[in-house]
């Protein structure tokens, strides 16, 4: 599919202006949940950035959305750098002119061991850098085009591991200790609910998201659901109607506390 081409497609209508989609970036999308939201997202007819570091990855992945004739284009993107999410925020103005739905999917395990007396704080600082600050980053730079949009939408892709509630609620599932991922989705949510907090007085809606136990490469395929079952609660938070939740945390069972 030419570049020419893809701007022609007609999608979903914004703002009641025919021919005119809308447009969603994904971070961490060339691959696993972030690919199956891509997906699900362009397949409801939208506009998909896809956005990733790798570019042999990111560039695959564009080709196999446009094979199935999504209107998919690539968004080269580091969360953890300061010039390239401004140059990522600059290419969706230039492609697009405005954002309707960020999805920030981009996340790290910081690797092992974990056990808070023998975790190696580097770890943790990864974790942070790329699973928060990352997210603070990205949601920033593109918050002047997302004010664009009618009807905007972000998602926050978090983990059941960074409940407290559950973490400290006996015999509950939380997978093994953790003192650098899990601590790290503590943390996402709590800046999920702080940016509803000061987002309260306008349209943008933001919400945590858990996908469940999905076999992905951050857990060397040992889940026991699919991207595409991971994906879903994502898909549906990126497009509740006008009257729907914000700062709030859910899986597919429904909301997840605190």
């Amino acid at each position: 599919m030419s570049e020419t081409n893809e701007t022609n497609i007609v999608g979903e209508q914004v703002d009641g202006q025919p021919g005119e989609q809308k447009v969603a970036l994904v971070t961490g999308a060339n691959k696993g949940i972030g690919y199956e939201i891509a997906a699900g997202l362009g397949a409801l007819g939208w506009k998909i950035g896809v956005g990733a570091r790798d570019e042999a990855r990111r560039e695959a992945a564009v080709a196999k959305l446009r094979a199935g004739g999504i209107n998919a284009f690539g968004v080269p993107l580091d969360v953890t750098d300061d010039s390239s999410v401004t140059a990522a925020a600059r290419l969706i103005e230039e492609r697009a002119g405005r954002l309707d739905v960020l999805v920030n999917n981009a996340g790290i395990t910081g690797g092992g061991p974990q056990e808070p007396t023998r975790v190696d704080p580097d770890r943790v600082r990864a974790a942070v850098e790329t699973n928060v600050i990352g997210v603070i980053r990205v949601t920033n730079a593109l918050l002047p085009l997302l004010r664009r949009s009618p009807s905007p939408r972000i998602v926050n892709v978090s983990s059941s591991v960074g409940s407290l509630t559950l973490q400290t609620t006996p015999g509950a599932e939380t997978g093994p200790i953790s003192a650098a991922y899990a601590p790290s989705k503590t943390f996402l949510n709590a800046v999920t609910v702080q940016y509803a907090k000061e987002l309260a007085a306008t349209n943008i809606l933001i919400n945590a998201v858990c996908p469940g136990y999905t076999a992905t490469d951050l857990n060397a395929f040992q889940g026991v659901r699919t991207p595409q079952l991971g994906a879903v609660s994502a898909i549906r938070l990126a497009t509740v109607p006008d009257d729907g939740p914000t700062g709030r945390f859910f899986s597919d069972e429904g909301e997840i506390p605190w």
